[in-house]
């Protein structure tokens, strides 16, 4: 016995189609939950400036040099973290749209399977590419990190002139 036709689709290709968007779904969390933690950081990074930018006013000379070069590191990192995020949106608009599309597929009976696929990998690109800044930027914000060493032997001023010169 033949399953139900809709518009002369079969149920078993709808319900087919159901089966192929589950990974993708589960993908779209997990990029969600990503954007969550990169948001944090980037909340972060810019509470983190408008604290500097405050401490500058009123600041001797040689502290106002140490800000700028810390303004200029935050900077870097907000750079970084926005361009993870950039990335990691676009991901999310694509998976939805590649699930549309095998939906549309299925329905319409059309071999959209090029479209789909190329949509899958430029969203799983997006997704690496996304990642690798956001690595980036947490190499970024430990380079300034001295873990209990004493200031003369290494002050924060040579620390963030090496990590503005490295990064």
């Amino acid at each position: 016995m033949q399953a139900t036709n809709f518009f002369g689709v079969h149920i078993e290709s709808i319900a087919q189609v159901i089966q192929l968007s589950v990974a993708p779904v589960f993908l779209l969390a997990g990029v969600a939950a990503t954007l969550n933690v990169l948001v944090g950081r980037l909340v972060r990074i810019v509470d983190r400036a408008r604290l500097t930018e405050e401490q500058m006013v009123g600041a001797a000379e040689v502290q106002t040099t140490e800000l700028y070069e810390r303004l200029g590191v935050l900077a870097k990192r907000a750079r970084l973290i926005s361009w993870a995020i950039a990335l990691s949106v676009l991901c999310a608009v694509l998976v939805p749209l590649v699930i549309v599309t095998l939906f549309i597929s299925a329905i319409l009976q059309v071999n959209l399977a090029i479209p789909i696929a190329i949509a899958f990998i430029i969203a799983l690109i997006s997704l690496a590419v996304g990642l690798v800044y956001f690595l980036r930027e947490v190499f970024v914000a430990t380079a300034t990190l001295t873990f209990g060493m004493p200031k003369d032997e290494f002050g924060t001023t040579q620390r963030l002139r090496r990590v503005i010169k490295n990064s």
